[in-house]
């Protein structure tokens, strides 16, 4: 490209000095380049999509229908004695989830506290430090969720006491069982005045 514009203003300028020749051509190339730049930039601008007043897709809301969902969501004076699949909210069954940083253990009792299934981790078959992991959790809540099926009862409330892997991993799995879980309360019990920490190791 310069040695065209080089050729260009010799046959333009024969005469002229040859440091004349040179800035000639060299502000001609650079010009060149920004106008490619320019004519470039204009055709990406192009290709961008149009920019809209945030119209476009807007979808309508029953407000007020949203609102009464959300209200309903979180527990009032009467929420004991609203009804799911026929039976009372106080009346339903209650699935217990203890988690530990080495084992999830999943038990059933009624609503009165009476246990009458229990499954863990362990019991499921795994063994040593996979007794802790969140795949662990959830094989152990589809079986044990089959097995409360298998009861007769399908409309569960779920609690849940302490830290570990298989939280939210154990919960999904008693979904995936199909199980209709109402409540998910958390049982995990705060130490307000905890036992004194063990002094900092000296190294």
């Amino acid at each position: 490209m310069y040695r065209n514009v080089q050729l260009f203003i010799k046959t333009l300028f024969p005469r002229s000095e040859p440091i004349l020749q040179n800035t000639l051509s060299r502000s001609i190339s650079t010009n060149l380049t920004l106008y490619r730049d320019v004519v470039n930039r204009k055709e990406m601008l192009k290709s961008l999509p149009t920019m809209d007043e945030g119209t476009a897709g807007e979808k309508t809301a029953a407000i007020d229908q949203i609102l009464h969902e959300k209200q309903q969501m979180f527990p009032t004076s009467d929420s004991a004695n609203r009804l799911f699949d026929g039976v009372p909210f106080k009346n339903l069954p209650i699935v217990n989830v203890r988690v530990s940083h080495n084992n999830t253990i999943f038990n059933f009792t009624d609503a009165k506290g009476t246990p009458s299934l229990i499954r863990s981790c362990g019991i499921e078959g795994y063994k040593n430090t996979r007794k802790g992991t969140n795949i662990a959790a959830q094989a152990t809540a589809v079986t044990f969720g089959s097995k409360v099926l298998e009861k007769g009862f399908k409309t569960v409330r779920v609690r849940v006491q302490g830290l570990g892997p298989g939280r939210m991993s154990g919960i999904k799995g008693l979904q995936m069982a199909g199980l209709n879980i109402i409540s998910i309360t958390d049982n995990t019990k705060v130490s307000w005045n905890p036992p004194r920490a063990r002094k900092q190791r000296k190294l």
